[in-house]
């Protein structure tokens, strides 16, 4: 249960505007149509709260997706159009996937960013050895045969 007033960054959203955009760009080779590539779009939002965003009012988060499938392609000026794609029942593990990926992507970028400064602001990189020490305080280990990040 969340207790109201105890969320992540409390002390700097109130001190400045917390608010933040981010957009995913999903790629797949998966033969979806458009409607299905705006499910599995719609899906990939859900790889957000995962890694403790919020949605803050002044997120402008999107996730655009695209199929580079031959077998939906549309042909220009085609009277016609015949295509295979996968249908509604094939695209749970699809869905599934790309919350995973959007996770993982989105702690890839977090835990190689560089302390960057910039319309007088400076927002510095994750010290990667405290996260390794609250981790290792909380019995999370690195999985075997993966190099540490830099």
């Amino acid at each position: 249960m969340r207790v109201p007033g105890r969320h992540a960054f409390r002390s700097q959203v109130e001190a400045a505007a917390g608010d933040g955009s981010i957009l995913i760009l999903v790629a797949t080779d998966a033969p979806l149509s458009d409607r299905n590539l705006g499910r599995l779009a719609a899906r990939a939002i859900l790889g957000l709260p995962r890694t403790g965003s919020s949605g803050a009012n002044g997120s402008g988060d999107y996730a655009i997706a695209f199929s580079t499938s031959a077998s939906v392609r549309r042909r220009s000026g085609a009277k016609r159009l015949a295509i295979t794609e996968l249908s509604n029942q094939e695209t749970s593990a699809l869905f599934q996937a790309v919350i995973e990926a959007t996770e993982e992507a989105i702690y890839n970028s977090l835990f190689t960013a560089e302390t960057t400064t910039g319309s007088g602001r400076t927002v510095d990189a994750i010290p990667l050895d405290r996260v390794r020490e609250v981790l290792s305080r909380h019995g999370v280990q690195r999985p075997s045969g993966r190099s540490r990040p830099a």
